[in-house]
């Protein structure tokens, strides 16, 4: 009888076929993104003399394009788009300035992400912010206040892409080695100076709309599928010696079934318990491990529908290994304080 340990490695061979870049692919799919949002773009500004809500709608069909490019980006700091190393390195700082994202300081975080990823004693790098329910029993009134306010939809999802772009993505950590600061300042310089040049070009009312728009829906798309392939009642998390890499990547990473169209404009990314169980499969071969790999087809699904109730979880029930809303963890810890006196 085969063990469960020979299971996981049977899987994580099964993937590792998949993990094989396609150079002519790859090139392809810079082409079927950037082309045609700079097509878009260009676009957008023309029709400002027409109707800025026409600008507005343009802007918001090229932020799926801006979304798309991240996931290039997003594969360069794997080390997945490119065989070549140093192909891999000048795409996605370029992809990273297209996006506002510094490529060395996200490649380090994000690597941390997949290495913790629904691990409840290495939570805080690379994560959406998450308390358990016994530590929101544990917390201040402040610290509830806080993680309340953080968890609104219209704060999470309307002010985090401000304050990503604008903050988070604009400073170091405090442990940063050179190499990644120096990136970081390279890349809020060219940001900055093609943001400059735009403005001089197109004025900075044009800029604002055209640019504003695009980025503002493309940071929100991308926090909601980052909330959304980690968020869902059932998802798996452990606390560190019981944690297990594989049943993070494919319980504690769901399979987000999306049209077509917006599963090319999110770059196969709903795909995610195979990425995180294998982060080095290009974008371009996710759907097809997953079709292949039988197992992977047990992760938890979510659709268009369905996620929409994720909204609703806040905290992590330990007890109960699944998300609760607030109105459920305040039930539950009136029934304990019940029970305990």
């Amino acid at each position: 009888m085969t063990s469960f340990t020979e299971k996981k490695n049977q899987l994580r061979k099964d993937v590792a076929q998949f993990a094989k870049s396609d150079t002519r692919k790859s090139i392809m799919q810079l082409v079927n993104t950037l082309g045609p949002l700079l097509i878009l773009w260009v676009i957008a500004y023309q029709t400002i003399a027409i109707s800025p809500w026409i600008t507005v709608g343009v802007s918001a069909i090229a932020s799926g394009f801006v979304v798309r490019s991240f996931i290039i980006f997003h594969d360069c700091t794997h080390g997945s788009f490119f065989k070549n190393k140093k192909a891999n390195d000048i795409v996605g700082f370029w992809t990273g300035v297209l996006t506002s994202f510094p490529y060395e300081k996200w490649k380090r975080e994000h690597t941390i992400h997949h290495a913790t990823s629904s691990n409840l004693d290495k939570r805080g790098i690379g994560d959406i912010d998450m308390l358990t329910l016994e530590e929101y029993k544990e917390a201040s009134k402040l610290r509830r206040f806080g993680y309340r306010m953080y968890r609104n939809p219209l704060v999470m999802f309307g002010l985090g892409p401000l304050y990503m772009v604008l903050v988070l993505n604009r400073v170091n950590r405090k442990d940063a080695k050179a190499k990644e600061r120096k990136n970081t300042y390279l890349t809020n310089i060219t940001v900055v100076a093609i943001c400059a040049a735009m403005i001089y070009l197109v004025g900075w009312q044009a800029f604002l709309l055209v640019q504003g728009t695009t980025l503002f829906i493309a940071g929100a798309l991308g926090i909601w599928l980052f909330y959304i392939q980690h968020t869902y009642e059932d998802s798996y998390f452990e606390n560190d010696d019981e944690w297990d890499y594989v049943k993070a990547a494919v319980e504690g990473s769901s399979y987000y079934k999306l049209p077509r169209v917006l599963q090319f404009l999110t770059g196969n990314i709903g795909f995610h318990h195979v990425h995180h169980l294998s982060p080095r499969v290009p974008n371009y071969n996710l759907e097809k491990a997953h079709e292949e790999v039988k197992p992977l087809q047990k992760a938890t699904t979510i659709t268009l529908v369905t996620s929409l109730e994720s909204i609703r979880y806040k905290l992590y029930d330990e007890e109960n290994q699944k998300f609760v809303t607030f109105r459920e963890a305040s039930e539950r810890l009136r029934m304990k304080n019940a029970v305990n006196i």
